[in-house]
């Protein structure tokens, strides 16, 4: 019985974990706040991170402002290659405050800086790789605009972010980054200009074209829009499929085609609703801000 206690008791010790050791929380924290004149930003790391990097031991020692205040510096130098903002595509320099505060219930330190802006920004870039030596490391990032709140996580496989402001710079900027990506889009995906203009080959009266093109347009229009804001949206395994049959069916009918008949424009609007769930696919992947849609 004696030696079935003494069992017990050791393998309880090994499953408690030592407070030295553990790390229940592999994240990083990073709020900006865009104010006139500058972007004030406070960054919360864990101590189980700093020790790791500054090796020591025990973590629990850069919770006391003694050890804390004179290694600041070092902190400080360690962090700032790591964490990189631009604004419009320049880089900004970081006015760092002298020493972290001491969050003792979160086990955590919170450091503040402040970047000058020389006008209000339309782009926000935002660059943080915290502590590479833990590959599940993520920072959550935080961008505060007034009353708005845009939310990211950034880990090894997303190191970077951008911003668009809600201001005339920021229009500005979603119109020239998003508006020729999107022609980009549409001329490598020859599914769309495939069927369109397999719908144009028998020719026919400039009102008639004009008809299958707007027809064409305001249906994916409509689901393009409904997929964006995430009212209706069917999987990619259904859409694509659906394309390509699409455009079998307007060669077919092509080819079958006879003299009299025009259904070009009924045809361009029932699949056009399709097209416009695949170009739905493709917004979402280009990350177009919310505020933008």
């Amino acid at each position: 019985m004696k030696r079935l206690t003494c069992a017990f008791l050791a393998l309880a010790a090994l499953l408690v974990p030592t407070g030295g050791l553990a790390h229940p929380v592999p994240f990083s924290y990073l709020d900006i706040r865009i104010d006139a004149g500058a972007l004030n930003v406070t960054l919360v790391v864990h101590i189980a991170d700093l020790a790791n990097d500054l090796k020591m031991a025990p973590v629990e020692e850069l919770l006391k402002p003694a050890v804390v205040n004179p290694r600041a510096a070092a902190m400080i130098a360690m962090l700032t290659p790591r964490l990189t903002i631009g604004a419009d595509g320049r880089p900004l320099t970081p006015a760092w405050s002298a020493t972290p505060e001491i969050l003792t219930e979160r086990q955590s330190l919170t450091f503040t800086m402040r970047y000058e802006l020389a006008a209000p920004p339309g782009t926000i870039q935002v660059g943080a790789v915290m502590f590479p030596y833990d590959p599940n490391h993520q920072t959550f990032l935080n961008v505060y605009e007034g009353k708005a709140l845009t939310q990211a996580i950034l880990d090894k496989n997303r190191p970077a972010f951008e911003y668009f402001a809600g201001t005339r710079q920021g229009v500005s900027a979603v119109i020239r980054k998003f508006v020729p990506s999107g022609v980009h889009h549409i001329l490598i995906g020859p599914d769309h200009l495939l069927f369109l203009v397999g719908l144009l080959l028998l020719g026919g009266s400039i009102r008639q074209l004009l008809l299958v093109v707007t027809a064409f347009t305001v249906a994916h229009s409509i689901t393009l829009s409904l997929a964006a804001l995430n009212i209706v949206n069917p999987p990619a395994r259904i859409i694509e499929p659906a394309i390509a049959l699409s455009i079998v069916y307007v060669g077919a009918d092509n080819l079958l085609a006879r003299g009299g008949r025009d259904m070009r424009a009924l045809i361009a609007l029932a699949f056009g609703f399709i097209h416009g769930f695949g170009f739905a696919n493709v917004l979402r992947e280009m990350e177009l801000p919310s505020r933008a849609l």
